[in-house]
């Protein structure tokens, strides 16, 4: 029970990566509020784990300070955030992703992790503890072609995860990173462009360990990157990719 009486917030908890570190943080004794722009998944989530379900938009301010004060009312207090909901734009050359596939990749990927430091990082502070965990890519480290703006977000974040691990330090607050590789998520089509036996062998080839990540890898390393056991790791991007970036 690595995260005995521990709260967590997971955004994009209703599904993918994020369903996966919504079971295992709860199986490890943690209580979990799944927030989702998916109401239902992230109901149907919250019911399987014995969590909490709340509906939200990461990429509108007053939808992530009413997630805050939900939180807050429902869980007590914020011990674990995870900032993992994300979008990409299709596989397409960089000037010609439309200007509302930019803003939207942005705004989910981007904007939110701005959102939730500014309703939730406050509260953090106050308790002179906290862990914020970033769900990357390996996207932000090696770059496709075609996935452009998508690569360009996730290497925001990573960034972002560094220099907010080095101001919140003090205040007794980690951040840290995951970089997945492409993985069984719903997004894994998106990325691919299409998903076919073809594509998959493609991809499959430029990961040494010859497998997608699945969310119960991406679960393990965020278990340990929120829980005690990391209590000196701070603004650290671990790659969990199969070798993928190599």
């Amino acid at each position: 029970m690595r995260l005995q009486d521990k709260t967590a917030i997971i955004t994009g908890g209703g599904s993918g990566f994020g369903a996966g570190i919504a079971r295992k943080f709860a199986a490890e004794g943690a209580k979990v509020m799944i927030a989702d722009i998916d109401t239902e998944a992230a109901r149907e989530i919250a019911q399987e784990v014995g969590g909490v379900a709340h509906t939200v938009d990461v990429a509108y301010g007053p939808s992530v300070e009413a997630l805050a004060k939900a939180a807050l009312k429902g869980l007590g207090h914020v011990d674990i955030l995870v900032n993992n909901a994300g979008v990409t734009h299709l596989p397409t050359p960089m000037e010609d992703v439309s200007e509302e596939d930019f803003d939207r990749v942005m705004a989910v990927n981007v904007k939110s992790v701005y959102l939730t430091a500014k309703y939730l990082v406050p509260h953090m502070k106050s308790r002179k503890s906290g862990a914020i965990l970033n769900v990357a890519s390996t996207a932000g480290v090696s770059p496709r072609p075609r996935l452009n703006w998508y690569n360009a977000s996730k290497g925001w974040m990573i960034t972002a995860t560094r220099t907010m691990a080095v101001e919140l330090a003090p205040e007794g607050i980690r951040v840290n990173a995951v970089n997945p590789v492409a993985g069984e998520t719903p997004l894994l089509k998106s990325f691919l462009g299409e998903d076919t036996p073809e594509m998959r062998a493609k991809f499959l080839s430029t990961i040494p360990l010859g497998r997608f990540s699945t969310p119960e890898d991406i679960a393990n390393a965020a278990c340990y990157l929120c829980s005690d056991e990391a209590s000196m790791v701070t603004g650290v991007a671990m790659e969990v990719d199969g070798g993928r970036c190599i």
